[in-house]
């Protein structure tokens, strides 16, 4: 397993996906993320999941999908026990990782300027919906919220079903992706020069930016884009096609892909077809040349074209089911999946996603499951100097 942030310590005191997906990205390449969480409830993705049992646990399947690896540690921040603790993590950390409103860490006393007091090398990551600054800086802001004021639902869809919410938080998820490339870049430049970083990551921003060519070409070509379902905007045949058995992408996006792909599929009079003989005749006349190939297409089935087409130099893919896409033979040959050891009896082990990347050739990873809550504060407790008496007093005082 790889570890590029071996020697990195991360305060996670984040919650649900965007930040805890950061903090994960980083422990999967070796970083110490302690996961710092409210007495009683912990991250809120504890509760969430498809298995309610454990749900009731505190170890939700949303939580585990991006927890593996970090210790939990639970202080209630609101207490000056709880703040005195803080700071002594603070002291020999790295990174702080948080996605509270902006202002809440301020108004606890533990915002970037008082933890750079302690700690003037710290790295301080604030993820939020909207940024620290501006007119919607204080909103409310979920992946859904992300996804309709960012335009992403306005593109998703066709013409008669647009706008609709991306299948999965990919806002939240951009967003997480965002903070720890940020968060790994200012590590780099405080190596060379022991500066800190204060980072502000708005997941309205970050999906704004995912969204180049759509971007482009409003600001550029002052061309609106619209909601095309799986078709490809840029070239055609290049989209969603039905098959014998099955549905096929098929980007067929240069000339010669194009007239391989006829030929492949026995209709090479489509080639000088007038309506097809060029790119921009092809979106044009879209509609009969899809109807055309889905004709030729329906003679097997979208697993024979897949190899077919792809033998013939045409790029082609089936349309599979999650579980099909998790049980592919290239996901099993890259390590993408990972089993962790469980603590429950009926559930020895369960299996979550590594990093997108190897390093080295080496896949990334971690060998601790995700955390019970409060699972490791006398360990960190210990490791910040105090004793057993002390850990019994800070509990007796609500602050753990």
């Amino acid at each position: 397993m790889s570890a590029l942030l071996e020697g990195i310590r991360v305060l996670d005191l984040t919650n649900v996906l965007a930040g805890p997906f950061t903090g994960y990205q980083m422990a999967l390449l070796g970083a110490d993320v302690i996961k710092v969480e409210t007495p009683g409830s912990g991250d809120l993705a504890r509760q969430l999941g498809a298995d309610a049992a454990l749900n009731r646990q505190k170890m939700g399947a949303s939580f585990l999908a991006q927890n593996g690896g970090k210790r939990s540690l639970t202080l209630n921040l609101k207490s000056e026990q709880g703040k005195e603790v803080f700071l002594r993590l603070v002291a020999g950390a790295d990174v702080v990782l948080e996605n509270y409103r902006p202002g809440v860490m301020d108004r606890l006393g533990l915002g970037y300027e008082a933890l750079k007091a302690v700690n003037p090398g710290i790295v301080y990551c604030a993820i939020s919906g909207f940024g620290q600054t501006g007119p919607m800086a204080a909103a409310p802001a979920y992946d859904q919220i992300i996804q309709g004021r960012s335009g992403v639902m306005s593109i998703t869809g066709d013409a008669q079903s647009a706008p609709l919410r991306v299948g999965y938080p990919v806002c939240d998820t951009i967003g997480g992706m965002t903070a720890a490339f940020a968060v790994s870049s200012a590590l780099v430049r405080r190596g060379r020069s022991g500066e800190g970083a204060f980072i502000d990551v708005a997941m309205l921003d970050s999906a704004l930016v995912t969204m180049g060519w759509i971007v482009s070409n409003q600001l550029i070509a002052q061309r609106a884009p619209v909601p095309m379902g799986n078709d490809n905007f840029t070239a055609s045949p290049s989209g969603t096609f039905r098959t014998g058995d099955g549905l096929l992408n098929i980007a067929a996006n240069k000339q010669e892909q194009f007239e391989a792909l006829c030929r492949c599929i026995s209709r090479a009079e489509l080639i000088s077809d007038p309506r097809f003989a060029e790119r921009e005749l092809r979106k044009q006349h879209r509609a009969a040349l899809t109807a055309a190939l889905e004709e030729a297409l329906s003679a097997y089935g979208a697993a024979f074209w897949e190899a077919q087409l792809n033998a013939a130099g045409v790029p082609a893919g089936q349309v599979l089911t999650v579980a099909q896409a998790l049980d592919q033979e290239q996901v099993r040959h890259r390590q993408l999946l990972m089993p962790l050891p469980f603590p429950d009896p009926e559930r020895p082990e369960i299996t979550v996603t590594r990093s997108g990347f190897s390093v080295d050739g080496k896949a990334t990873g971690v060998d601790r499951p995700p955390p019970r809550l409060g699972e490791h504060a006398e360990d960190i407790l210990k490791e910040l100097g105090y004793d057993d008496r002390q850990i019994a007093q800070l509990r007796e005082k609500g602050a753990l």
